[in-house]
Formats: C-alpha cells, structure tokens, sequence
C-alpha cells in the first residue's frame, strides 16, 4: 500500500500473527498480495480483530449500522489534489473499518472530480468490495451551468443522480440526499424525486442535508407515507455550531432517522491549525477556502486556546475531542472527517477510543466556553 501505508501493515501483521495466519489481510477480507494463495484468512476470527478497530452504530430505526467515524470526500480529492495521497486515504479508510464513503456531485475541485476519482480507486484498489461499503452522494448544489444545473428540482435530482453513477461507475448508491432545500422548489417534488431513485433501484435509501426544521418533519412524513423511510440526516455540527444539535437532532430521532455529522472540526478551527493565527498554506489563508480569514476571530482562538487544554488534560488533541464530544451525543450514527494525509486521517479514526474520557465535567467546561460572546458560528435562521 505504499510507505503512507506502513502503520497499518505493521498493524495487520501484528493481528494476523494473533489470528494465525500468515498473510496479510485488510479490513474484512481484503489480501494486499502478500501471502500464498489459498493462505490467506483464518477470516471469523481476523475478521472480528479488524472490526475491532471501528466501532458501529445502528441508523435510526434502520438495520443499517455505520461506523463512527466516515470519511468525507468534500476536500482533497478532486482533480488538483495528489492522486496517490487520495488513494491512500480511502484505502487507509477501508483498512480500518471506515466502511462509509460521503461523496456529492459537485466534490471536487473540479465539480464532480472526487466521484470520478473515488471511482477510479474502488475499481483499481477495492474491486469486489462494493458490498461491505456504504456509499453516498447527493444533488442540490450548483454543478453545470445553466438553469437545471442546480437546486432541489425533479429534473436536476434525477440527471445528477444518474451523472454521479456514471463518474463512480457503481451500479446503485446505499442513499442517495436532497443536498439541500433550495426554498424554491415544494418539498413534495423534491421528495418524489428521492422516492422514485430509491423505487428504481438508483439508491438503496434516501437521505436529507441541512433542510430547516419545518421542511424537514414534511420531508420525513411523504418519505413515511410511501413507505420509503429517511436513512439518515445530514447536518453541519461542532462545538462551535451547535445550531442544528438545538433544531434538528431532535426531529430526526423521533422520526426514526439516523444522524450523520459533518464539519466537526469548524474547517479546522477545532485543530492545534489555527492556535497561534493563520499559517500560510492554510484553509483560512485562500482566497479561495470555505474558512473565511474573518472566521478566524480573536474569541474563537481563545475559545480554541482553552478547548485545547481540556482536551491536553484529557489524553487527547483538539481534533480528537471535537470528534468524541459530537459522539457522546448518542443520536448521531456517524461523524464525517476529511483528511489532508493518512497520518491526520488515523489520528482522527482514534477519536471513536477517546469518548470515555469525556466527562460530564469536561462537557460542561466546553459548553462555557463555546458559549462565550463571539464564538458560536451557527448561522441565524
């Protein structure tokens, strides 16, 4: 798997020698070549060793089971980014029990290039994986250009849906999100649209992003009606945005959906990145980067600053307790990360071994802090 990979040989072969073979196998039944043919598994028992790893949570009221942590293909893994550290990561991911890919058709840079490259390793690197994998995409963001190229239409769902199977080249996506309610569109042809890729097989599930509270109890009672249930919902969360804790958690857990989080480190906010301001080369520092450089406010690195010591006196980084501190929360199925490299992707997997902890008194250091004047950075409405 390359010299990113080293670790997890090391851990592999440390796993395989306690199960009693001699090759070495990755997450579930993966052979990386090394071994003899017909060698390969002692796999009931390696293959509980390596789920090990990962802990798993059931979504909402489904059978499905998720694991804590999920690897978001938002950032890093489009057409500009290095193809080799991509392909490491989502290996990395998979050897370790991150069986969960989130992916939209506007991932990129350039739109739609994360779909054409995760395509391109599960074909290379996990051909004949596909169904110990859970994989998702998405459409409502702007993607092509003219008047259907974006928003929550019919027409735009079912072209995107049928676009992101062609760049991965899979068969069905496990669900399938309304990216987003574009306020234009009535949630009943929105919804239809998920209903009817669910019915054609496009997708296993349906799923809703960041809908607003009123059209999301809508949405989940035409899915309920045609007998076509949400899976999961998709919200943005931190300790630094608790907006959609306080709005929507509480509607999809008694809807029976499952809840899956993203941005958990406030782009990087909640890392030891922005400690001592804004280093060159970071999200903050370009032009053109989803973290704004006001958003790196003096409150927030404070706020920052003094997050970091709990997390010091807890035996963990900054990252690592924003993680654990949304797993507490026991109706989130799953936290999204991104990752830049393997080594910052397996620190982040470490998160689901921190939630212990995290007590009750640690919490409530952190909601003082994250309440102070100039912190919070959910969005009004």
């Amino acid at each position: 798997m390359g010299n990113a990979s080293k670790p997890h040989a090391d851990k592999h072969a440390k796993l395989q020698k306690k199960a009693g073979v001699r090759s070495v196998v990755c997450y579930f039944s993966r052979p990386t070549g090394v071994g003899e043919a017909g060698n390969w598994l002692n796999l009931p028992k390696l293959n509980k060793l390596l789920r090990d790893m990962m802990k798993y949570r059931k979504a909402g009221e489904s059978g499905v089971f998720l694991p804590e942590i999920s690897l978001g293909l938002w950032h890093n893994f489009g057409s500009v980014d290095d193809q080799r550290v991509a392909r490491d990561m989502i290996v990395t991911a998979f050897d370790n029990g991150v069986c969960h890919f989130d992916l939209a058709n506007n991932y990129g840079p350039e739109p739609g290039s994360a779909e054409i490259n995760f395509g391109t390793i599960l074909r290379r690197d996990l051909s004949g994986h596909r169904d110990e994998m859970f994989i998702s995409s998405k459409a409502g963001h702007a993607m092509w250009p003219g008047v259907y190229g974006d928003g929550s239409s019919r027409k735009n769902l079912m072209a995107s849906c049928d676009a992101s199977l062609r760049r991965t080249g899979l068969d069905y996506f496990d669900v399938f999100y309304s990216h987003r309610y574009d306020g234009v569109t009535p949630i009943e042809e929105t919804i239809q649209a998920l209903i009817d890729i669910v019915r054609q097989g496009k997708a296993l599930y349906a799923g809703l992003s960041k809908y607003p509270p009123r059209e999301q109890q809508r949405a989940y009672d035409i899915l309920r009606e045609a007998k076509v249930p949400c899976l999961l919902s998709q919200y943005r969360a931190s300790i630094f945005d608790t907006k959609a804790i306080d709005q929507n958690f509480g509607p999809a857990a008694a809807n029976g959906s499952g809840i899956v989080c993203f941005s958990p480190l406030a782009q990087g906010l909640l890392t030891d990145r922005y400690l001592h301001g804004i280093p060159e080369g970071s999200r903050a520092a370009r032009a053109e980067g989803f973290l704004k450089r006001d958003e790196v406010s003096v409150p927030r690195v404070e706020a920052a600053r003094r997050l970091n010591d709990i997390a010091s006196r807890c035996g963990m980084s900054l990252a690592q307790m924003a993680i654990a501190w949304l797993l507490a929360d026991r109706r989130v199925t799953s936290v999204i990360v991104g990752a830049s490299s393997v080594e910052q992707l397996l620190a982040n997997i470490k998160a689901v071994d921190c939630c212990g902890a995290l007590t009750e008194a640690y919490r409530h250091e952190i909601a003082i802090i994250a309440s102070a004047p100039g912190v919070s950075m959910s969005k009004p409405g």
